[in-house]
């Protein structure tokens, strides 16, 4: 109960295949960072836009 194991009592082991499995994943959550920051700022930019999206489709019925 004192000891500073973790409750697993596992710790796996550091390998290439670990490393190189983090660094494919960091650059994914990079590359998703980045198209969701351009969808954000296509998104603020055609807000301001009255002639864009469905609004202009309802208002001219």
């Amino acid at each position: 109960m004192t000891d500073d194991q973790p409750k697993s009592g596992k710790n796996p082991p550091s390998s290439d295949a670990q490393t190189a499995r983090q660094e494919r994943l960091n650059a994914a959550l990079r590359a998703n960072l980045q198209k969701r920051k351009q969808q954000s700022r296509t998104r603020a930019k055609t807000a301001g836009n009255p002639e864009s999206g469905p609004e202009k489709a309802t208002e001219t019925e």
